[in-house]
């Protein structure tokens, strides 16, 4: 069973300013995309970063936090994840509209959410 409620202590572990939490590939879009999460400590909050291969400026909600967030909450931020330019490259709000494939040091259960919500839609 998931464990929802689940939030690490820390993102940050001492190696560098900030710290990769995810990173999302998506398989069925035609240019492979991914996508990486990170988290950066700034003035006693926790900013969360998106970057993606063209460039595109991502709106994560949430985009800062005084905590670890919850998987819960960290699935909310992917799965509602816009991208803000109106120039956008790689058609990248289609490819957002689709399932990833997750890996995640921090988050031990987000392979398994993600896999099997894909195995729900037939897409694995």
């Amino acid at each position: 069973m998931i464990d929802f409620e689940f939030a690490p202590k820390s993102y940050f572990d001492g190696t560098g300013p900030s710290a990769l939490l995810a990173k999302l590939s998506y398989p069925e879009s035609q240019w492979g995309e991914e996508i990486s999460i990170y988290a950066a400590p700034l003035d006693g909050k926790i900013y969360y970063e998106v970057v993606d291969f063209y460039g595109n400026e991502f709106d994560p909600s949430p985009d800062k936090s005084n905590n670890p967030l919850t998987l819960q909450e960290f699935i909310f931020l992917i799965e509602t994840l816009e991208v803000v330019d109106q120039s956008i490259k790689g058609d990248m709000n289609l490819t957002l509209a689709g399932i990833p494939e997750a890996k995640s040091n921090v988050y031990p259960q987000l392979e398994e959410y993600f896999q099997e919500k894909r195995k729900k839609f037939g897409m694995n």
